[in-house]
């Protein structure tokens, strides 16, 4: 929206035709310009004006299982020059197994148990009465799960430029949920593989393509 005011051409994807109907009602009655589309991203092919001088990847990439395609896909529809802005927690934060949309009230609010092993994980959700769907969606979430390692890695692979990176101790996102002030990660602990994952509640970076 912040670029839509100030006259950017922007365009919305998502796979629910509900979130885009939303989008553009939201939109409309604030009579701010946008096109959106309910599509799913593999599917849509580029055309010369849908090519983006930003393209924002927020809270998509760890609910995507075929990352590397996605990466590739994704690579057509950047401009020349274009930038990513790319935002995810890492998986192994207290709650990134989105545990918190859990029935149960003790498991919405029990940190780290997604990191169980899946058949200990699944007869756990089960047991405290969990339905059918919710434990299939947190089973997805559990296998579409990225670190900053994993994620790091698929950028090197697919030739993505590293511009910047920020890894969050307080999500900026939690000042307007928790009234939280944002914190980065102390820069330590945010050079320590794999252990930085348990405290890097959102991952901000700013990507470029080679030879673009």
């Amino acid at each position: 929206m912040p670029f839509a005011e100030i006259g950017c051409n922007v365009t919305g994807i998502d796979r629910s035709e509900q979130r885009i109907l939303e989008a553009k009602s939201f939109y409309g009655s604030l009579n701010i310009m946008g096109k959106f589309v309910s599509v799913d991203f593999f599917e849509m092919n580029k055309t010369d004006e849908e090519k983006y001088d930003i393209i924002l990847v927020q809270d998509v990439i760890e609910h995507i299982d075929r990352k590397d395609e996605f990466l590739k896909h994704l690579k057509q529809f950047v401009a020349k020059d274009g930038i990513i802005f790319w935002r995810f927690p890492a998986w192994q934060i207290p709650f990134g197994g989105h545990q918190q949309i859990c029935r149960n009230k003790f498991l919405s609010k029990l940190p780290f148990f997604h990191l169980l092993p899946v058949p200990i994980y699944r007869w756990l959700l089960y047991s405290f009465g969990e339905e059918h769907s919710c434990v299939d969606e947190l089973l997805d979430i559990k296998e579409c799960r990225v670190s900053i390692e994993k994620f790091e890695r698929l950028l090197k692979s697919n030739n993505y430029i590293q511009i910047n990176r920020c890894l969050w101790f307080i999500n900026p996102h939690y000042k307007q949920k928790f009234n939280l002030k944002p914190r980065k990660l102390p820069s330590l602990i945010s050079h320590i593989r794999y252990f930085r994952n348990f405290f890097t509640t959102s991952c901000f970076y700013i990507t470029g393509l080679e030879n673009n």
